[in-house]
């Protein structure tokens, strides 16, 4: 089967643009919501490629041990604004602030 990758990019921004302020999810979990499991590095592109004025929080998807993108300090200051909570390691507190999808 050949990935339609233009309705997986709608599939990760309808999912992305759900997460609620002050919540995370991870690269791994969007991927699985929209029914690719092993696409987390996709998921990762695809937000990347996300036009700035999108409206898509893509801020709020780290990757699974809850670190942001190295390569964009801004994130941490949104996440901040948002009441998003860091450990002392830099990396967002999962427990405390990964959504519960379905909960």
């Amino acid at each position: 089967m050949r990935a339609d990758v233009g309705q997986f990019r709608r599939d990760v921004y309808a999912v992305v643009g759900e997460i609620p302020r002050g919540r995370v999810l991870t690269y791994g979990q969007v991927a699985r919501i929209v029914g690719w499991p092993n696409h987390a590095r996709l998921v990762g592109r695809v937000l990347h490629g996300a036009a700035e004025g999108s409206g898509v929080p893509c801020h709020r998807v780290v990757n699974s041990a809850g670190r942001t993108a190295p390569h964009w300090p801004e994130q941490v200051e949104l996440l901040r604004a948002e009441g998003v909570v860091f450990r002392s390691n830099g990396c967002v507190d999962m427990e405390k602030c990964g959504w519960k999808v379905g909960v």
